[in-house]
Parts: structure tokens; sequence; C-alpha cells
């Protein structure tokens, strides 16, 4: 299996100018932990919870002694205030980031993960964003693989195609965070859901694809409370 074929195509992204805040929140309404930094078509950067982690408004900011803060250097300590301070994108994101292509094998997308220590990885197409993949689509990819039958890519990627065409358009709810993982026509919802009502509507939509044999709702319905 390839990028393309688990990856997750509706991506949720911020501008450089986007406030901490405003990530923040993003990331607890759409339940990721991080996204890409696009600025007018081109990935800039990513940030994530960890860039999040030493905050002054959560009283987490990294504290030293004063001889410790001595030893440590005016540099290090400057990019730690910035980390803690800033209060745009632009000022705390990670800008060297690792990127794959669609045709990228599964196994090698574990191996990026895995020798950078990174939790998603974005996906791109002659230097445009098209797609992310976690460390959970890689689970996910596993879970859907109950079958020792050889797999038939070229139907499975088209099958799974159409699922992602039919949830993208779906006029009640939002596609975000909703994952779609194919092997021998079974397909296999991942991800979560604001209702049961929208939980049977994806899994009602993928059942009524052409070529799907069986759908395997994984979806989860949450709540969103805001302030946690």
């Amino acid at each position: 299996m390839h990028a393309a074929d688990v990856m997750v195509t509706e991506v949720v992204t911020v501008t450089p100018e986007t406030t901490v805040t405003e990530v923040a929140d993003i990331l607890l309404q759409n339940r990721i932990s991080g996204v890409p930094v696009v600025d007018k078509g081109r990935l800039v950067g990513i940030i994530s919870e960890g860039d999040l982690l030493r905050r002054t408004e959560a009283n987490t900011q990294r504290r030293r002694s004063w001889w410790l803060e001595m030893l440590v250097g005016g540099d290090r300590l400057a990019s730690e205030y910035i980390k803690s301070h800033g209060r745009k994108v632009a000022d705390v994101m990670t800008r060297d980031v690792v990127t794959a292509s669609e045709d990228t094998q599964l196994s090698e997308i574990a191996d990026i993960l895995e020798r950078h220590h990174i939790k998603r990885l974005p996906i791109m197409r002659q230097g445009a964003l098209v797609g992310i993949i976690s460390r959970a689509n890689l689970l996910q990819a596993f879970a859907s693989m109950r079958s020792q039958a050889q797999p038939s890519p070229k139907d499975d990627q088209s099958v799974r195609q159409q699922v992602l065409a039919r949830i993208k358009a779906a006029p009640w709810g939002k596609p975000w965070g909703i994952n779609v993982t194919v092997r021998d026509g079974v397909v296999d919802l991942w991800g979560g859901v604001l209702s049961q009502e929208q939980k049977d509507a994806f899994r009602i939509a993928a059942e009524s694809t052409p070529g799907v044999r069986e759908v395997k709702d994984n979806l989860v319905v949450q709540t969103y409370q805001a302030g946690l």
C-alpha cells in the first residue's frame, strides 16, 4: 500500500498569521494533534501540541535556576522565550517539515515517522499539499488487513476515492478527521463525528458506493466541550 491509499485528504490547515489561541481551538475542535501551516498555497511549516506545551498562559514555561541559565546560552533562552510568548503561528511553528509523496510506500512512511520522531507526515504532489498521514492512519491500514488474499490496488483505490468524494460532499457534517481504508472491497471508516445521526449517515454513504462489499464502521461519536 502507498500513502495515497490511506492518507487523509481533507487537511485542516492554518496560516502563519493564525494566533496560537486559534490553533489550540482548532486542534481541540477537530481532535487532531497538529496542523500544516500554508502560506499562499505553499507549505511553510507545521504546528503541533508540542509547540504549545510551554506557554505562559498555562504557566508551563520552562524554568531554570540563574546559574543554569548562564550555562544554557542566550540564543537558546531567546528561542524558548519565543516559544512561550509568541502570539502567532509564524513565531512558534516548526519550519523544517519532513514530507513524502503519494506513491511513498507505507513501510517507508513508518520509517520516516520513526526516524524523525514525528506523529504526522504531510503528503505532497508537485509542491502542493494533498494529504496528511498520521501514526493512527498506519494503524488503521494495519487493522484493515484482515484477509491474506491478494489485494486489488486499482479497484480498491477507485472505491476509496468514490467513498471519500461522497464524504466530502456530505452536507450534514465536516469530513475533517474522517479517514477511509479499503481492502478487497471492505471499507473501514475511521475518525470522530458529533452525533449518532452523522455516524449513520457516513456509514450509509459508504454502503451505497458502487464496489463496496462491506462497511466496517469504526467512527466514534464525540462531543466537544469548550474550556477543556
